[in-house]
C-alpha cells in the first residue's frame, strides 16, 4: 500500500523535505528571486502558470528524486496541476519517489498576544479529501510566533492540534508548524514555551494518530529531543526561517534527528535564466548541501 511505503519513508528515510508551497501572497517574491520580474507578466493566471513551470522544472531535475528528497509540499493550485501528462502528485510519487504533502492553511490573522493564529480554512474538509483521492499524504499549515507570549503561544498550539485533528481523520498526517519568528528577542524563551504546550497537546492524542512538527532550529541545539522521541511524532522537520542556505544548513547539523523542510534556502540559486545544464548543476549542489546537514550531524 502506497500509504505504509510513504509512512515508512517519511519516518526513518534519510533526507529533507522540499518545500515547494509559496502561496498567492508570495509567489511573486518567489519569480523575482529566480529571475522573472512583476513586469514580465500580468494578472494572477500569467503569474501562477511560470511558477508553475517554476516547480515542475525543479521537480523534474535529476537530483530531485527520492534518494535525498522525501517529499515536496504543494500549494493547493501544484497540487491541481500537471507533470508531464500526470497529475503532479502521482508523478512525484510514481516517477520520482518522492511523498506529496499539501500546504492547507490560507494564511495569517494579524498579531495579538506575540503571536499570529491561522486565518480560518473554509472548506478545508473537501480540499482534504480531495487531496487524499489525488494521493497526498500529509498536509502543513503555519502560524507565527514572535513573542514569549504563554496564552499566545498556547493559543497556537491548541489551533494547530485541532485542526490536525480534523486532517487525520481524513487520514492524512498533519505537519504542525508553529514558526517562531528568527528576529524574535525572546526566542529562546518563546521555544521553551513552545516545547512545554506541544508535548502536552502530544501526550492527549489518541495512540493511533501521528503528527510531524516544522519547527524553527532551536537556539540550544537538540532542545526538541523530547519531540523527536515522542511517539507520536512521524518527524521533526525544520523550517529555514530566512537564513541563507549556509546558516540554517550549519544550525540544522547540530540537531540530532531534525532534518530539513526548507523552501527559499533550496532554491535560492535556481535562475529562469540558466540553462538546463546550470540549473540542474545548481539544484544538486543545494540537494547535497542540506541532505549533508539532514543526516551528517556535528
Amino acid at each position: 500500500m502506497a500509504n505504509e511505503k510513504m509512512l515508512a519513508q517519511i519516518s526513518g528515510k534519510g533526507g529533507f523535505i522540499a518545500a515547494l508551497d509559496q502561496s498567492g501572497g508570495s509567489t511573486p517574491g518567489a519569480l523575482r528571486l529566480y529571475g522573472i520580474p512583476e513586469s514580465a507578466y500580468s494578472g494572477d493566471a500569467e503569474m501562477f502558470k511560470l511558477v508553475h513551470e517554476m516547480r515542475v522544472r525543479i521537480m523534474s531535475a535529476p537530483a530531485f528524486t527520492g534518494d535525498k528528497v522525501l517529499a515536496a509540499i504543494l500549494f493547493e493550485a501544484t497540487m491541481d496541476g500537471q507533470a508531464h501528462g500526470k497529475p503532479v502528485p502521482s508523478f512525484l510519487w510514481e516517477d520520482r519517489s518522492i511523498i506529496p504533502f499539501l500546504k492547507v492553511d490560507k494564511g495569517l490573522q494579524p498579531e495579538a498576544d506575540g503571536v499570529s493564529l491561522m486565518k480560518p480554512i473554509p472548506g478545508l474538509d473537501a480540499l482534504l479529501a480531495r487531496a487524499a483521492d489525488l494521493g497526498v499524504f500529509g498536509t502543513k499549515m503555519r502560524s507565527v510566533i514572535n513573542l514569549a507570549s504563554q496564552a499566545g503561544i498556547s493559543a497556537v498550539v491548541a489551533q494547530q492540534f485541532q485542526i490536525g485533528a480534523q486532517i487525520s481523520a481524513h487520514g492524512l498526517v498533519p505537519i504542525i508548524e508553529p514558526e517562531i519568528s528568527i528576529k524574535s528577542p525572546q526566542k529562546a524563551e518563546a521555544e521553551a514555551i513552545l516545547l512545554a504546550e506541544t508535548i502536552k497537546h502530544l501526550d492527549a492524542l489518541p495512540a493511533d494518530d501521528g503528527v510531524m512538527l516544522k519547527l524553527t532550529i532551536p537556539d540550544v541545539p537538540d532542545f526538541y529531543a523530547p519531540l523527536i522521541r515522542h511517539p507520536r511524532v512521524v518527524r521533526v522537520v525544520a523550517l529555514s526561517g530566512g537564513y541563507s542556505r549556509a546558516e540554517a544548513c550549519a544550525k540544522l547539523a547540530r540537531n540530532h534527528g531534525m532534518i530539513a523542510s526548507f523552501s527559499r534556502a533550496l532554491v535560492e540559486d535556481l535562475k529562469h535564466q540558466m540553462t538546463d545544464a546550470e540549473f540542474d548543476a545548481a539544484l544538486a549542489a543545494a540537494v547535497d548541501e542540506i541532505f549533508v546537514a539532514s543526516t551528517v550531524k556535528g
